[in-house]
């Protein structure tokens, strides 16, 4: 397992982005996979950044691991911040026109849709969620 502890402010999101970048290339990730996951990552780590902490600027931890068998990567994201486990939402309703949906949620459901796996615990006082990718 990798990790990068960083302070969770958006303008932090490229080096995010690169840690887990650096890793998905060592293993040979596909492109169009690698570009799913980081989509993921990018509203993962800006939802932190923007409502974890509120005014003030708090920590984030991003953990990487590899697994074999079958190949794929399980990327974690922990802090400290206000509880909030953004799996309790419903989904939106995406039958209905951009203008009925209620506003927010659109975010996490195109990572739940997009992750083979996502899983969310308060462990702590920590926020933990965790997302899991396929690569083969």
């Amino acid at each position: 397992m990798k990790e990068l502890v960083i302070e969770a402010e958006r303008k932090n999101l490229i080096q995010v982005q690169a840690f887990i970048d650096e890793q998905l290339e060592a293993v040979g990730c596909p492109m169009l996979t690698q570009t799913a996951i980081d989509i993921a990552v990018e509203e993962l780590f800006v939802n932190i950044a923007s409502y974890a902490y509120g005014p003030e600027i708090g920590i984030a931890v991003v953990q990487v691991s590899v697994y074999e068998e079958p190949l794929s990567v399980e990327i974690t994201f922990i802090d400290n911040g206000k509880q909030y486990d953004p799996l309790a939402k419903p989904d939106p309703d995406t039958t209905l026109s951009v203008k009925e949906r209620k506003k927010g949620g659109l975010g996490i459901f195109m990572v739940k849709k997009s992750m083979d796996n996502v899983n969310y615990e308060y462990k702590d006082g920590k926020n933990i969620l965790t997302i899991k990718k396929n690569l083969s």
